[in-house]
């Protein structure tokens, strides 16, 4: 038997090509992913390890931020000082030791654009040595700053937006703008830096008045004596360290094992969610193998009752032609990893080359050969194993009669009695979960969802024939007898059409679903900026930060600014709940937001008085002309009456009050966003007198309406771009389905398509009726994609609405007639060589074929 699934295997080399080929994809797709994460990790854990080679042992003042300073005025925090430093540097066991402070730090372009991002542009403080030098930041050109003027800056920066020693470069920390003179330009192993991020060093005194506090630290790094263990010295450190819960100690192995540690997290992140997609275009390619071995099965039905006949049992049928499919599959297997590996190399190479990892070789680790090689042949196994079943109980006479066994019309009854309770069960929990929302809702969605499509997938021969000969009049008058047969063909065998349209049906499901849920979230959005914003712009930190009081005042001083108001947030507590609620300026209120008010009017605001959103106005049963009683941030408490209620309002928040009646009554502003109507509108031109204003900060973010609401779509249409990048070798692999579903019909049709040109048909009514066949069957699964999508789409929606209020379904109507209508080209193109095929069968050598 083994001899016999070697010589299938051979025999039909042409016919496994595709279902091969589909192996190769999703294993490739496999075997990508895990060198590509595993050459990034290892990468990163090399530059890593050598990160820490200076120090050995780090205390760390956790309470130290680029958000928090003066940290002694914290309650039970303690700072690092620079008498700490000097008692670590008189331990016996110390060499020497550092202080370090480091923030966030942005570098202004010429227009005032901050470059990169927040994250990714860090300052930090020059500590030179006796020598002047500090060995961290060797210097490249010029010397390390000395004043809080100076700056340097890290070499790739500098060379990448030609930054020079002298030059004055506009930095800005989280206010006014610094004009700071270029002293130097430096190298650094800094893992961040090879990474691509950007670096900007102060003199110690600037950067600790920046970040922490006069004579204080971020973390001190001490280096140990020759002869002095990490452990001994860290024992040493603790006793000279303030004890507080905000001082913590570590080791460098320690630091580096953690670095390593949160590296292989990250690629295990990754790998994660590469391996997700890779799962979905191997679970399409099930259908194909499956279908594949199906129609291989049917066509040697003689082949294999001989077999029978000459004694061999149905366990040895079954056997050979699972060991055919794991041939097929371990061969595939091999070459889907040696794909996977160039895939990977490819990936890395890129990554590198835009600087975003450091460089590194290959990792191709045994457990990723064991994995590509055990997925590609289970899988194929598994897909083979119900054709195996299949074939080993066809009885050995009924079998030498017939070429091709339809299905009995027992077992598609008890396939569709399955799908409906599968079906009907999915639909069930689905509502369930989203009658629950939120995150109590996700668990049951996730399984109605996967309950659903399992349903639909059993129950599409069901559903194949009344919507396929739906289309019969139509193809009959548009295409004639071509059309009537192309129909006649896709519901002849219901299981067939079912396996090749449910392959594309999940790739379109799940784009479906992204794509609906994208537009929802998007048309919500612009809702909210557009109905409850009448300023022009928004004007808001980088960094996510609040807008420091001095750039509020440049703002409203602005040239053509006719109304500008910071929106203060503050919590107080009303009635003994915690209440969020934004601060603006009575005078202006009118002229740059408008809530839409279902109780009460606006002047209710001006007289100081609370506008509620509904939601929080039901939980707190209050209505217009409640009172309240308020406790306010400074520990002054009062009474305020309700004035308004409007619909819930992410951009408006959950309640609103004038700054006149918030003053005297916090500890200090917390200015999130400022506001902005200019003369004339949004233009270029005032957009750039807000720059202008704030002296080209770039750490300000000034955004229209428009602008607003462009980034997000911008940000909603990258996320699609990427996740249909990944979905593409799912649909890739689902169109090779529809190409060997067809080309291996056409095989077992012959004698048909040639009785069908002895009868008149010529080669262009062939041609047509195979191609219109597998635009029907292509577009058959985009519609069921497209369905199921927009159902699923839906309950996401229903959970989301926690989370973003007035959130509402919104159908692409263009976007998924297009989804169709590739459906159909897909169809189109995937017959070709089918198409081609049959056309130019000689009609005596199909009419005789046995």
């Amino acid at each position: 038997m083994f001899k016999t699934a070697l010589r299938n295997v051979l025999s039909h080399k042409g016919r496994l090509l595709m279902t091969m080929l589909a192996v190769v994809l999703g294993t490739a797709f496999v075997a990508g992913t895990l060198v590509f994460s595993d050459s990034v990790s290892t990468a990163l854990k090399n530059s890593l390890s050598h990160n820490y080679d200076n120090v050995s042992v780090r205390v760390e003042n956790n309470a130290a931020g680029e958000d928090r300073r003066a940290q002694d005025n914290t309650s039970g925090a303690k700072p690092l000082t620079d008498a700490t430093l000097r008692q670590i540097r008189a331990l016996p066991g110390t060499a020497s030791a550092t202080g370090t402070v480091e923030g966030f730090a942005g570098i202004s372009d010429p227009n005032g654009n901050l470059i990169g991002g927040r994250g990714e542009t860090q300052g930090a403080n020059f500590s030179p040595g006796a020598d002047g030098t500090d060995t961290r930041y060797p210097m490249a050109q010029g010397s390390g700053p000395t004043s809080a003027t100076q700056v340097a800056v890290d070499q790739r920066t500098a060379r990448k937006n030609g930054f020079k020693v002298g030059d004055t470069l506009r930095v800005a920390v989280n206010g006014p703008v610094m004009r700071l003179t270029v002293s130097g330009i430096f190298t650094s192993d800094d893992p961040a830096l090879s990474s691509g991020g950007s670096l900007v060093l102060f003199d110690t005194a600037t950067a600790q008045r920046l970040y922490t506090g006069p004579g204080q630290y971020g973390w001190i790094d001490a280096l140990a004596k020759p002869g002095t263990s990490q452990s001994a010295l860290e024992s040493q450190i603790e006793r000279v360290v303030p004890h507080s819960d905000n001082i913590t100690l570590h080791t460098g192995a320690s630091l580096t094992a953690d670095a390593k540690q949160m590296v292989e997290d990250d690629s295990k992140n990754m790998k994660t969610a590469l391996l997700f997609f890779a799962g979905i275009a191997l679970f399409v390619g099930i259908f194909l193998i499956s279908n594949t071995f199906t129609m291989l099965i049917a066509q040697r039905t003689r082949e294999l009752a001989l077999m029978r006949a000459l004694g061999a049992s149905r366990k040895q049928v079954r056997r050979s032609v699972l060991l055919e499919a794991l041939l097929v599959g371990l061969t595939a297997s091999v070459a889907g990893l040696g794909a996977g590996v160039g895939i990977g190399a490819a990936l890395k190479a890129w990554a590198g080359s835009s600087g975003n990892i450091p460089g590194g070789g290959l990792t191709v680790t045994p457990s990723t050969v064991l994995i590509t090689l055990a997925v590609g042949t289970v899988v194929t196994g598994i897909a083979a194993l119900f054709p195996a079943l299949r074939a080993s109980r066809v009885p050995p006479v009924a079998a030498m009669s017939s070429n091709d066994q339809p299905a009995s019309q027992k077992s598609l009854v008890v396939r569709n009695s399955i799908g409906v309770v599968l079906a009907a069960l999915g639909v069930g929990v689905v509502l369930l979960g989203v009658s629950q929302g939120g995150s109590a809702g996700r668990m049951p969605v996730a399984l109605g969802a996967l309950l659903v499509m399992l349903g639909v997938f059993v129950l599409t021969p069901l559903l194949s024939r009344p919507i396929i000969a739906a289309t019969g009049p139509l193809f009959r008058r548009l295409f004639g007898i071509s059309g009537t047969l192309a129909k006649q063909n896709a519901i002849r065998n219901p299981r067939r059409t079912a396996a090749t349209a449910s392959a594309l049906t999940i790739g379109v499901t799940l784009i479906t679903a992204l794509t609906v849920i994208g537009t929802s979230v998007s048309t919500t959005i612009t809702k909210q900026v557009t109905a409850n914003m009448k300023a022009d712009y928004a004007v808001s930190s980088q960094l996510g930060y609040p807008v420091s009081p001095q750039l509020v005042s440049q703002l409203k001083s602005a040239k053509g600014v006719t109304a500008a108001s910071a929106a203060d947030s503050q919590y107080v507590t009303v009635n003994g709940a915690d209440l969020s609620l934004n601060g603006f300026d009575a005078g202006s209120f009118d002229q740059l937001v408008a809530p839409d008010l279902t109780q009460g009017t606006l002047d209710a605001f001006k007289q100081g008085q609370l506008l509620i959103d509904a939601d929080h106005a039901k939980s707190l049963d209050l209505a217009v002309g409640s009172t309240v009683k308020v406790a306010y941030p400074n520990g002054t408490s009062g009474s305020l009456t309700v004035g308004g209620v409007y619909p819930k309002s992410d951009l408006l928040g959950p309640a609103l009050l004038s700054e006149q009646a918030l003053t005297g009554h916090t500890v200090a502003p917390f200015y999130n966003v400022v506001l902005v109507k200019t003369d004339g509108g949004s233009s270029s031109a005032n957009e750039q007198a807000l720059r202008d204003a704030t002296g080209l900060n770039p750490l300000v973010k000034v955004q229209s309406q428009q602008q607003m609401v462009d980034q997000f779509n911008s940000l909603i249409s990258m996320m699609l771009t990427i996740l249909y990048a990944l979905l593409g070798m799912a649909v890739l692999i689902a169109i090779l389905g529809v190409v060997n579903t067809l080309a291996m019909s056409v095989f077992e049709r012959k004698r048909e398509l040639g009785m069908l040109r002895a009868v008149g048909l010529d080669r262009r009514g062939v041609k047509r009726m195979v191609r219109l066949e597998s635009v029907v069957i292509a577009v058959f699964g985009a519609a069921m994609g497209v369905a199921i999508g927009t159902f699923l789409a839906w309950a996401a929606n229903g959970l989301l609405k926690s989370s973003l209020s007035g959130l509402t379904t919104a159908l692409p109507w263009g976007r998924l007639a297009l989804f169709i209508a590739l459906g159909a080209m897909v169809g189109l193109l995937a017959a070709l060589w089918p198409a081609r095929r049959a056309a130019r069968l000689d009609i005596l050598g199909a009419i005789k074929t046995d």
